[in-house]
């Protein structure tokens, strides 16, 4: 007997991304002899009535559904995503008759947490491959599965986790990408999705990637990555983002790839963007990069300021921030600098030389944002949770009420800033168009906060295609998209 399993993608923000995550899981427990139907509700104005109809002609042993993020990390807007996914599960266990399965990026950061909000009993952190397919193999001959690796799953004395089971990503395979309809998120939403690896092994004090994907890098095979490619070029798909924490690490396997693309004459059929450390880059891997059809770089930089780099466990200088710009002015490649602002230890000082070091070096476009949301398990939630009770940290904003866990949207924004900083780093940047500004709501159109956002859907409908920030830029020096 085939089992059956319904994939559901609850996301519905606007501009629409790629539920990757699906594809690929959908392929491969297709190749365990399960059956994968998706239900993809982002393109669905009724959702409820999509879930009706699908059940109406079809069952399911089981429904996973992904949860990619907790909220839109966003200080500025604050935006909390679980009522939302709650009210989709909801609806789920009630119109599926089975059991209703969490995974996803989001969900691994506080799995216990999303699964008694949801009041749910089953659920996957890290890769889900190869877990859900186990598990669903499990739940239907009745047998036991708290086993499974990476299952998070609720006893009669509470939630049990056990490890993720992080899978070899070199064996060659290459996903089919047939189970979303990527031509018309590629129509929708500017750009399709691909993955060249899992993991990061990076330090940063505020970051979430290693639980969901590992702290230690797991590079697939740059044949098949290339082959996929392919695959979605064949689909209509030219435009591509990597969903890679970093691309360039490690450097050698970003070379591999990008001379898998070149070799196989593809260099000047698809264009992508990517994630990237500032270190290590430098002129030959911006030419290289190019030549293999890259359109842009975003570097998570966070600062310019050394100390302050430091304190968020970065493992770079200002000194390197200037060389890697001057790479990448040198051989015409388009950049971005994303500042992450407001950290531990900064002042108007120190904000103040980061705004003026990114203005001489001159990215094509600068992320600002003020505010870092600080999620369990990292160090960042660490220092916050030593030093006494929330309500009485005058760095933090947000839920600081019953927040311990700190599962609502919880930011931290140094005390030393002032209360002014938001007009303070407005005038710092005084209206320099190449900063994308994260404000308040009423600031206006330099805010770019990608969640339904009305001038990047006018855009793309209008053609444009790529990284949003790109888009923006575009946008912007043209003039031509209200």
């Amino acid at each position: 007997m085939t089992h059956r399993v319904l994939l559901v993608n609850p996301n519905r923000m606007k501009p629409p991304v790629t539920p990757i995550a699906l594809d690929y899981l959908a392929d491969a427990i297709s190749r365990h002899g399960i059956r994968a139907d998706v239900l993809d509700l982002c393109f669905h104005q009724d959702w409820r009535a999509a879930v009706d109809a699908h059940f109406a002609h079809n069952a399911a042993d089981a429904v996973g559904v992904t949860l990619r993020n907790i909220d839109d990390t966003t200080f500025a807007s604050r935006e909390f995503f679980l009522p939302g996914f709650k009210e989709v599960t909801d609806y789920l266990i009630n119109g599926a008759g089975a059991p209703v399965i969490v995974g996803g990026s989001g969900f691994s950061i506080m799995p216990e947490d999303v699964l008694a909000y949801c009041r749910l009993d089953l659920g996957i952190v890290g890769d889900g491959e190869d877990s859900l397919s186990s598990l669903v193999q499990k739940l239907a001959a009745g047998e036991d599965y708290t086993s499974v690796p990476g299952l998070v799953y609720r006893d009669a004395a509470g939630f049990r986790r056990n490890a993720p089971g992080w899978r070899s990503l070199d064996g060659g395979e290459v996903p089919a990408r047939s189970a979303v309809d990527n031509r018309r998120y590629f129509a929708e939403g500017g750009m399709g999705s691909i993955e060249t690896k899992r993991g990061c092994n990076q330090g940063c004090i505020y970051c979430v990637d290693a639980p969901s994907k590992g702290r230690r890098l797991r590079c697939r095979s740059p044949q098949a990555v290339v082959s996929e490619i392919d695959a979605l070029l064949a689909q209509g798909v030219s435009t591509l983002h990597t969903c890679d924490a970093e691309f360039n690490l490690p450097p050698s396997h970003a070379e591999d790839v990008c001379h898998e693309i070149i070799g196989r004459g593809l260099g000047e059929k698809v264009g992508w963007y990517a994630y990237a450390s500032p270190v290590p880059f430098d002129g030959n891997t911006a030419a290289l990069y190019r030549k293999a059809g890259c359109l842009g770089i975003n570097f998570g930089v966070d600062s310019a300021d050394d100390g302050i780099l430091r304190a968020l466990g970065r493992d770079f200088d200002i000194d390197d921030l200037r060389q890697t710009a001057a790479a990448c002015h040198k051989q015409g490649l388009v950049f971005m600098y994303d500042l992450l602002l407001g950290g531990p230890g900064e002042t108007k000082d120190s904000l103040s030389r980061t705004i003026h070091a990114m203005k001489r070096m001159s990215p094509h476009r600068v992320g600002a944002a003020l505010g870092i949301r600080v999620f369990p398990g990292t160090r960042l939630s660490e220092l916050v949770l030593q030093s006494g009770p929330l309500e009485s940290n005058s760095n933090l904003h947000g839920a600081v009420a019953d927040n311990e866990r700190l599962f609502s949207p919880l930011f931290y924004l140094s005390a030393a800033l002032g209360d002014d900083v938001p007009q303070y780093l407005e005038k710092l940047i005084d209206s320099d168009q190449r900063f994308l500004f994260m404000k308040p709501p009423q600031a206006g159109d330099m805010n770019y906060n990608y969640n339904d956002n009305s001038c990047l859907v006018e855009a793309i409908r209008q053609g444009y295609r790529g990284a949003f920030w790109d888009i923006l830029k575009r946008v912007s020096e043209r003039g031509d998209a209200e």
